[in-house]
């Protein structure tokens, strides 16, 4: 029995490891890589498209990042569009952003609620004196493996039809029709075009996977290492 537990917080922790760096990718490929809005606003010629200069789009996007983050209250932003002084974003997007505020804030309490369960499972099985170096590495091994396959498999059945599954998401995480937006009077809808979604997608998906990989690899050294000493 204690050894079964032991394994299950295990897993526990693996699992949570795996959140962890999820969330943490998402949030490295919007904010840590530099120049990726810039690339991105190029490669999909998103100033002509709001007769703005890239500086200030630049400067629009920091805002709107910086909102997301809970740093700025309101996303009440005026620029210059066509030579003219306006709000960038309308009442409907400010509400729609509004509720991915929720969900950005949303991942970072899940985030950190993730690793204090990490944590907790770290001090439990010191408490039950388990062999560390023995049962983590394996449980980290299995409980990665299996989500690391479940979350293949789920980037393996978006990739099939991305705009499906883009609407069948926000379906399942807003309650409104907010996020509907139309290209001739919200600006949202042109500096973050499907094309946009696709492109962070898989940048995500690609620091995630280097991330497990690396957490795979270190795994099964460490494994070997424990039992070439416990020969």
């Amino acid at each position: 029995m204690k050894r079964v537990l032991q394994y299950t917080l295990g897993i526990i922790f693996s699992i949570c490891l795996m959140i962890v760096l999820l969330f943490t990718s998402i949030e490295a490929a919007v904010y840590w890589i530099p120049g990726y809005f810039e690339k991105e606003y190029a490669k999909y010629n998103v100033t002509q498209d709001v007769s703005m200069t890239m500086e200030d789009l630049l400067e629009v996007t920091d805002e709107m990042m910086a909102f997301l983050r809970g740093d700025r209250e309101d996303l009440h932003v005026e620029t210059v569009m066509g030579g003219v002084k306006r709000e960038f974003f309308n009442e409907r997007e400010i509400a729609h952003m509004e509720d991915v505020k929720g969900l950005f804030l949303g991942a970072i309490a899940i985030r950190r609620g993730c690793l204090i369960a990490m944590a907790f499972c770290l001090a439990g099985l010191f408490l039950l004196k388990a062999h560390v170096r023995k049962i983590l590495p394996r449980s980290v091994l299995t409980g990665t493996g299996v989500f690391f396959a479940a979350s293949a498999a789920v980037a393996g059945i978006i990739s099939t039809d991305f705009t499906r599954y883009f609407i069948l998401f926000h379906h399942m995480f807003f309650n409104n029709d907010l996020w509907v937006l139309d290209p001739t009077t919200d600006m949202l809808i042109n500096i973050v075009p499907e094309g946009f979604f696709q492109d962070t997608v898989i940048l995500i998906g690609t620091i995630y996977f280097f991330c497990v990989l690396l957490i795979l690899i270190l795994s099964l050294f460490l494994m070997r290492k424990y039992r070439k000493n416990h020969k």
